[in-house]
């Protein structure tokens, strides 16, 4: 296999760096999160979940925690499929949200991360939408 052949068989995470426009259009425990600072995974400007691609579970989640995600984010996201041991192995091409993963229940039409986060750490009614290799790009 080529270097610019991919093989996706092997993903299993989906790692998020999202520049988030308005933090306070999410829920932590039922509080909105005005500032952005009851929300897991921000670091500086950027939330930066990983999502177990199977399960639909945010790794490392902590425990009793519930969010309602509704981040505007339009163009200035990437996103990276990682393998088994997190290491990158592809980077979605487009320049919007891939609302296939990070659209669970509603349509954010390539601006939006829209989902819940359960107690358990898992999106509520998520789906694996699978890996179409003509939108990812080998890293």
């Amino acid at each position: 296999m080529s270097q610019t052949q991919l093989d996706l068989s092997q993903a299993r995470y989906l790692k998020v760096s999202a520049a988030v426009r308005y933090w306070e259009d999410a829920s932590v425990n039922g509080v909105d999160d005005v500032d952005g600072t009851r929300i897991p995974f921000r670091t500086g400007d950027l939330w930066l979940p990983i999502i177990d691609l199977v399960e639909g579970r945010l790794l490392d989640w902590p425990d009793g925690v519930e969010a309602r995600i509704h981040y505007k984010v339009c163009d200035a996201g990437e996103y990276w499929l990682l393998d088994a041991n997190r290491q990158r192995i592809a980077k979605w091409k487009g320049y919007y949200v891939p609302d296939d993963y990070l659209c669970v229940g509603d349509s954010g039409h390539g601006d939006y991360i829209i989902f819940k986060v359960g107690a358990n750490g898992v999106i509520p009614d998520w789906r694996n939408p699978g890996v179409d290799p003509e939108q990812w790009a080998p890293v």
